[in-house]
């Protein structure tokens, strides 16, 4: 076990905790959102923006660092979070996703993944030895172990070859990560469980991981198409199997709606590119809803985006000069509406925080989804 990796739970209110990961960069309160940070950068925002809004951690990507501008240069150049200029909590993906849905010409064995690169052809192998190389090169905090992300829709028998190989490369993720290095001393392995939307499935991903002894639990292969019934079924019986004691972290979820559900459920970390992705095609998240500021009914509008909000967009500028800035392709509007949205998700995380620490989190949730349901004001 590392010694700088601990995660106390401080409240709980049914299945939901919050509490307090200490790292060796420093702590992230749960339940937490991480802002992705794909290519070492936000797009849109400067780092200490980021950290401005309220995030305490951000995702970076193992498969496009790796192939650009190479994890040996960050690593020559001080690693992750100097290159970067983030001085706390950075995890990283362990690369399986994007081989899987950006490489060209990719080639699954057991070995791991052959694959060309979607940049420029060049040709790479991703194994779970060289992801743990790549995260301990870049020097993240919080590393994920190489997985197969089984698409959706799959059989049974589908699943279960694929959920088995990532069972084994998990073992090899965890001694390859084990290696003698002093990363593993201060930094933390998370498992991924696997088994797509099949409950025996699930549970063998579970005690696989249990016997591997990792940090933290993943849920991946969610948020691909099973739409959030299923999401919410499988992760209402997958969580109860999980040691209690270890984080969890819904990988690559997701809406408003889907996290607070998720939250109910006992997870305690998420990550999307949907707030930053959202902002910079003009959609905006408010307690109300999602506001297109291309919309012409905001073009004469005087009024803040959300008047309780204490982002740059809302706290400065009007509705009517958002829609400006995007109507004319201006990229002042980008950023704005991408501060605006973390600056949104991370003050629903506190939100939710709160409601567990106080076990209010039942009346939390009716008023999220009642204002919600009353949708954007119109101007007058």
């Amino acid at each position: 076990m590392t010694k700088h990796f601990s995660y106390d739970i401080t409240g709980t209110d049914g299945n939901a905790r919050t509490g307090i990961i200490k790292t060796c960069r420093g702590e992230i309160r749960t339940p937490a959102f991480m802002p992705v940070g794909t290519a070492a950068t936000v797009k849109a925002m400067k780092p200490e923006t980021v950290r401005h809004t309220g995030a305490d951690i951000l995702l970076g990507n193992t498969y496009h660092l790796m192939l650009r501008p190479t994890a040996e240069r960050i690593n020559r150049l001080g690693g992750l979070h100097k290159f970067m200029n983030w001085e706390r909590p950075i995890l990283t993906d362990s690369g399986g996703f994007q081989v899987m849905s950006l490489a060209k010409l990719r080639k699954i064995t057991e070995e791991g993944v052959a694959f060309q690169s979607h940049i420029d052809g060049s040709k790479h192998m991703l194994t779970p030895e060289r992801s743990m190389e790549i995260q301990r090169l870049l020097g993240s905090n919080i590393v994920m172990a190489f997985d197969e992300c089984t698409p959706f829709p799959a059989t049974e028998a589908e699943t279960e070859k694929s959920m088995l190989m990532s069972m084994r490369w998990a073992k090899r993720s965890y001694d390859a990560f084990h290696d003698g290095s002093d990363h593993a001393e201060k930094n933390a392995l998370f498992g991924i469980v696997q088994g797509g939307v099949f409950e025996k499935l699930r549970r063998h991903s579970v005690d696989a991981l249990k016997d591997i002894d990792c940090q933290g639990y993943a849920v991946g292969g969610l948020a691909v198409g099973e739409g959030q019934d299923m999401m919410f079924e499988v992760l209402d019986y997958t969580m109860p199997h999980m040691l209690q004691q270890k984080p969890r972290y819904l990988m690559g979820v997701g809406k408003p709606d889907d996290i607070v559900g998720a939250v109910e459920r006992g997870i305690d970390m998420f990550d999307c590119v949907l707030p930053s992705r959202s902002g910079r095609t003009g959609q905006a998240f408010t307690p109300r809803g999602t506001v297109n500021m291309k919309n012409a009914r905001h073009t004469d509008d005087p009024r803040p985006l959300d008047e309780d909000c204490s982002c740059s967009a809302c706290s400065n500028y009007s509705r009517a000069y958002l829609s400006h800035l995007f109507r004319g392709n201006e990229l002042l509007g980008l950023m704005l509406l991408t501060e605006h949205n973390l600056t949104y998700y991370q003050d629903l995380m506190a939100g939710l925080r709160d409601a567990v620490a106080t076990q209010n989190l039942a009346q939390f949730v009716k008023y999220f989804h009642q204002k919600r349901a009353l949708g954007d004001i119109e101007p007058l």
